[in-house]
Formats: C-alpha cells, structure tokens, sequence
C-alpha cells in the first residue's frame, strides 16, 4: 500500500503540481532521490509483493480466491518487468538500446503512468478478494480456515 502510495504521490507531484518528472519521485524520493533510481529497490519490492500474494493465497476461498489469483497473476507480470529492468541495469545493456532500463510495456507507456497503473491493477482485485472473503456464500465459508468472515444477521 506504501508503494503504491508513493506512486500516487509522483503522479500529484506530476499533473497537479506541474513538476517535472524528473524532480517527482513520491514522498520519500524527494529526500532520497536514489530510491527512485534503485532498480533493487523497485525489484525487491516487486518480489517482496509476489511473495506475500503467495503466501496469502490459501487463506481464500471460492469467489476471494478468483480475485486473489487475478491479482497474483498481474504481479507476476510486473514481478517480471522489474527483473527485466533489474538485469538492464546490471548489465549495462538496454531493451532495444534504449539509454536507460526499459521494460516491454513501457515501450508503450511512460514509466510514471505505467507503474501508477500496474500498482493499481494488483491492489484493486485484492481488495475485492479481501471483501469478498469477509462476505463469503456458505459453501465458501465451509472451505474457509480462518473466522474472519463477517457474522450474517
């Protein structure tokens, strides 16, 4: 929620504020600006993200755990375009010679935008996951192993 925070941050510092993208980098960039340029930073928090969406996953039932999985499989793909990004800047060498680390749909999308939206698709079947876990129909609730569910009445 913190990144994804951050990146709402950049994106008001960007189109209400009027800064230049360079100078918006979030909340805790304009500080320490290297964490904007950290792929390890990006990377790890990529990884840290598809980790817990593992670990999290059996807790959901029926409908929360369809949403869950929706959510997991789009932070597979971003959990790759970071590695993507991760290994350009390792390596020195570029996507299509592009002067810095670019991932494949940034080929299309700005790296602003694109992670603004990438943070949002993965947070916002979560959250319908979590509130359909809380809500479950009895047949999820019986497959349910925790009592986190809502009482009915």
């Amino acid at each position: 929620m913190a990144h994804w925070a951050e990146h709402v941050a950049q994106a008001i510092q960007i189109y209400v504020l009027g800064w230049p993208v360079p100078e918006a980098r979030g909340v805790l960039g304009v500080p320490f600006p290297w964490l904007v340029k950290s792929e390890w930073m990006h990377y790890g928090y990529a990884l840290l993200m598809l980790i817990g969406l593992i670990m999290l996953r059996r807790g959901f039932t029926g409908r929360s755990r369809t949403w869950w999985n929706i959510s997991l499989g789009i932070q597979v793909w971003h959990h790759l375009e970071h590695l993507l990004l991760l290994i350009q800047a390792i390596t020195g060498s570029h996507l299509l010679g592009r002067p810095v680390p670019t991932s494949i749909i940034q080929l299309i999308v700005p790296r602003v935008e694109l992670h603004l939206f990438y943070n949002a698709i993965v947070f916002a079947p979560m959250v319908v996951a979590m509130i359909l876990h809380r809500r479950p129909r009895p047949s999820e609730h019986a497959a349910m192993r925790c009592n986190c569910a809502l009482a009915h009445g």
